[in-house]
């Protein structure tokens, strides 16, 4: 008897097998959506692709925004920055919210009881609820603090000459999340996304020493709070991680995104490594899924089985997300192979 996607995604995250290899991503562009199911609503895709879960990206969903210069695609963001929407699906800040210090002082959050920020999240709930899991989500707090608030240079130099200002920008934006992650949760969401890059290509953003003192804190506070709420968390950071995993997996995650392959990330490796942990990833979404041939990507989605799903705590996901430059016959062919080669018991050799 075959498994819902919320089973097989519970399962997963348990380290247990379930009846197949689940598949689930945290973006999919309406580019790549379009050209697969023309005309369809995101809801719709879903199904249409059979995907096992589905992230409710919180800057897609329920962040607030209000156009500024709508020719140059300029909004001020819910937290008061200024972000350029382009092509793409997310946008890129371009002026923080925070000039000085004192600006905090006046400084009024934004409200995560607003309940029109969870209509999406109760229609999702309403549509998918026991087929298909879906996923609470949260921005990390690092990413809303130094993107929105103070801006990489002043969040970087702040950590060394003045970390109470760090400690209090990141206290504003951890309560805002802890009080809209609960609030969906208790909703229905089956489990929680925390996104949020705390690495590049060859190592950490910060120090290990910065990232246990800035960083790390905040992501720990939000995955307690998903398990007191009876729901299991992954975090999501590209990146190469090495230097700074442990503190990521001593956080309490029950899963991690994406096991980055162009940082130099293998799955193998760290699931030799860290058995407990549930690897979330990591078919490239670079090279392979926007250029390779669909018997590349077929072959690169059978490795990624081969080395991370045997004994289960798998979910097999593109290296970040299916974003525009993704061929959309490469992103049906990798859903087609995570079918063929995903069904336990594993026999791949």
């Amino acid at each position: 008897m075959s498994m819902t996607g919320t089973e097989r995604i519970a399962k997963a995250l348990k380290r247990e097998e379930p009846d197949r290899v689940p598949t689930m991503e945290l973006l999919i562009d309406p580019k790549v959506r379009e050209v697969i199911l023309p005309g369809a609503s995101y809801e719709e895709f879903i199904e249409h692709m059979d995907l096992d879960g589905h992230v409710l990206f919180d800057k897609v969903y329920s962040w607030k925004y209000e156009t500024v210069d709508e020719a140059k695609g300029i909004v001020k963001d819910q937290w008061g920055a200024l972000t350029q929407f382009g092509t793409e699906l997310l946008g890129h800040p371009v002026e923080r919210a925070i000039k000085d210090e004192k600006d905090l002082d006046r400084y009024v959050p934004p409200d995560p009881d607003d309940e029109s920020r969870y209509e999406p999240i109760k229609q999702w709930i309403k549509r998918f609820k026991g087929e298909r899991a879906i996923f609470a989500h949260a921005t990390d707090v690092f990413d809303i603090a130094r993107e929105s608030f103070l801006g990489d240079v002043l969040y970087y130099e702040a950590m060394v000459e003045n970390p109470e200002l760090v400690d209090r920008v990141n206290q504003i934006v951890l309560e805002y999340n802890l009080k809209s992650i609960r609030n969906q949760i208790e909703l229905g969401a089956d489990a929680l996304s925390v996104t949020g890059d705390f690495a590049m290509t060859k190592g950490p953003m910060v120090s290990p020493k910065h990232t246990a003192r800035f960083l790390t804190p905040a992501t720990q506070k939000q995955v307690e709070l998903g398990h007191e709420l009876g729901v299991p968390v992954f975090k999501h950071t590209d990146g190469n991680l090495w230097q700074i995993i442990q503190l990521l997996v001593d956080t309490g995650i029950d899963g991690l995104h994406p096991i980055d392959p162009m940082a130099g990330m293998d799955l193998a490796e760290v699931g030799a490594k860290y058995p407990d942990l549930c690897l979330m990833g990591n078919v490239n979404c670079g090279a392979t899924l926007s250029w390779k041939s669909v018997e590349e990507v077929r072959q690169e989605v059978k490795e990624c089985i081969k080395k991370a799903g045997y004994g289960g705590g798998y979910i097999c996901m593109s290296s970040n997300s299916i974003h525009s430059g993704v061929k959309p016959e490469n992103y049906v062919a990798m859903i087609k192979a995570v079918r063929e080669f995903g069904k336990y018991p594993l026999d791949l050799d």
